[in-house]
């Protein structure tokens, strides 16, 4: 229950963390979706020290890295979390699952959210 509760308030302090960061930058800017895409690189980033960090130095409870990777991390991106299995499956050599990795996941979730839009326009339209 521990673990839970740990990936839940983190991903409540990241959702809100993604809210106010991508809404504060995306106010200042133009119509680049700059707030998301800042999001999606400080994700990573921090992603990759986190994982780093933890690895090398850091003594971090099962507990406190998933708080601070899947939770705070997962609800302030999930693209740090898609970085960091396709820096994995290069790291084993895996390239060609990798890019199969990268393309379908990118390429598919755009088809499916405009499937998506589809459905429902479909159904009110």
């Amino acid at each position: 229950m521990g673990m839970v509760f740990a990936v839940g308030v983190g991903g409540g302090i990241g959702a809100l963390a993604r809210y106010y960061i991508a809404g504060w930058i995306q106010a200042a800017s133009s119509a680049f979706p700059w707030g998301i895409f800042v999001v999606n690189i400080t994700g990573g980033l921090l992603m990759g020290m986190i994982v780093e960090a933890s690895a090398l130095k850091l003594n971090l409870s099962p507990e406190l890295r998933s708080f601070l990777t899947v939770g705070i991390l997962g609800g302030y991106t999930t693209f740090s979390t898609f970085s960091l299995d396709s820096v994995l499956l290069l790291q084993k050599g895996e390239y060609l699952q990798a890019a199969a990795y990268v393309i379908g996941s990118v390429v598919l979730s755009i088809l499916a959210l405009v499937a998506g839009l589809w459905i429902v326009r479909s159904f009110y339209g």
